[in-house]
């Protein structure tokens, strides 16, 4: 297995990257009791399907990689498109949403050290197609300056949300095509394999849309409210 050619404390720091991703997430949403269960039930339920190598099985129609990444990403819409889900977005603090994204800091250097151990592609690192870690290490400078004086300085905000979501965009899409699978398309001599074991199947199952819903769920409130501001 990926994890046991690995130094011990990769899949230690990947795991606790997780889980603070999830505190911050459920911090976020005032610490909804629905939102923990939820979200740590998703990740035991992963943490099975990692651990029992359900998805080292690559040859599959369609990929049974869409099983870790395909419930989040219909929960998203779902959200989008009902009155409790909008409710529940526009309820999620916004400072909360925007210092989560420091997450990505540690997340970039644990894929660099997959690479390292041939586990994933270059390309999926900093030194390869993937910028992300831009976005965690500017989130502290936005959070600083997008809400000096307790109010919120949509501009900058709005401006900072949509150029880290294409950071997001850009290397979920190179990474979803490098995974050993009938779609693949990059990475032939090296594809991403690490995020097929636990605990690094977390990342596309849970890091990447808590990431991408904090995105989303900002740009909602920050877009409306400057919605409501010019009207």
């Amino acid at each position: 297995m990926v994890a046991e050619r690995l130094y011990g404390y990769i899949p230690v720091i990947f795991a606790l990257t997780t889980l603070v991703t999830v505190y911050l997430f459920y911090k976020a949403s005032g610490k909804s009791k629905f939102t923990l269960v939820v979200l740590l039930a998703w990740l035991l339920l992963q943490a099975g399907m990692g651990l029992s190598g359900f998805y080292k099985v690559t040859d599959t129609i369609p990929p049974r990689f869409l099983l870790a990444i395909g419930p989040p990403v219909l929960f998203v819409i779902a959200l989008f498109l009902t009155r409790s889900g909008k409710t529940y977005m526009d309820g999620l603090n916004l400072r909360t949403l925007t210092i989560l994204h420091t997450i990505r800091i540690p997340v970039e250097l644990v894929l660099f050290w997959l690479f390292v151990h041939n586990a994933i592609p270059e390309l999926m690192t900093f030194e390869g197609r993937n910028f992300d870690i831009l976005s965690g290490i500017t989130a502290p400078i936005i959070y600083y300056l997008g809400f000096t004086n307790n109010k919120p300085k949509a501009g900058i905000l709005i401006f900072w949300n949509i150029v880290c979501l294409g950071l997001l965009v850009n290397i979920v899409v190179n990474a979803a095509l490098s995974v050993p699978s009938p779609i693949q398309q990059f990475a032939f001599d090296q594809p991403n394999v690490g995020i097929l074991f636990f605990p690094f199947n977390w990342l596309p199952s849970c890091v990447v849309p808590l990431v991408l819903l904090s995105h989303l769920a900002a740009l909602r409130q920050l877009l409306l409210k400057k919605s409501v501001n010019n009207g």
